[in-house]
C-alpha cells in the first residue's frame, strides 16, 4: 500500500510523518490538475488503486481535498476531482461497512494547518465507527454560511 501525495503538496511533510501508520491517504492535486481530462482520470484512477489496496488489506483510507474545491471556487477540474472523491468515500463506507473499514475525506482550507490536517487524518484512521464522514477544517465554511 502506499500514499498518493502530489509533489509540492502543502501537507506533504506532515502526512510524511504518519507514512508508517495503518492507513492510506490520498492527497487531491486541486487546480494543479489543470484542464486535463486525461490528468483528471489518472488522479481519481490512482485514488481508486490506493483505496482497493487500503481495503483488500483491511486498512482505513482518508482523502484529504481542499475546501474550496469542494464548493467550486478553484475551478471544475479541481472540485471534479473533490467531489468524486467525497462521493468515492461514501461509496466505500458503504461498501465496507460489514468488514469495518473506514474510508473519509478531510477538506482543508486555505487557512488550515497542515499539523492539524495530519492530525485528523491519523484520528479517523485510528477511529473505529466513523466512515464516510467529511471534516472541514479551516474557515472557509462555517455552517451553512460562506464567508
Amino acid at each position: 500500500m502506499s500514499n498518493v501525495i502530489p509533489p509540492g503538496s502543502r501537507f506533504a511533510t506532515e502526512l510524511a510523518a504518519l507514512a508508517d501508520g495503518d492507513g492510506v491517504v490520498v492527497v487531491a492535486a486541486g487546480p494543479d490538475i489543470g484542464d486535463d481530462w486525461e490528468a483528471i482520470a489518472h488522479e481519481l484512477g490512482e485514488a481508486f488503486e490506493a483505496t482497493q489496496a487500503a481495503v483488500r488489506a483491511g486498512h482505513p483510507v482518508v482523502y484529504v481535498v481542499a475546501g474550496e474545491d469542494l464548493l467550486g471556487q478553484r475551478g471544475s477540474p479541481a472540485s471534479m476531482v473533490a467531489c468524486g472523491l467525497l462521493s468515492a468515500a461514501r461509496t466505500a463506507a458503504i461498501e465496507g461497512a460489514r468488514a469495518s473499514i473506514a474510508v473519509n475525506v478531510v477538506a482543508a482550507f486555505a487557512d488550515a494547518e497542515p499539523v492539524d490536517v495530519a492530525a485528523w487524518v491519523g484520528r479517523l484512521w485510528a477511529s473505529h465507527g466513523v466512515s464516510g464522514e467529511l471534516v472541514r477544517l479551516g474557515t472557509g465554511h462555517l455552517g451553512k454560511a460562506l464567508p
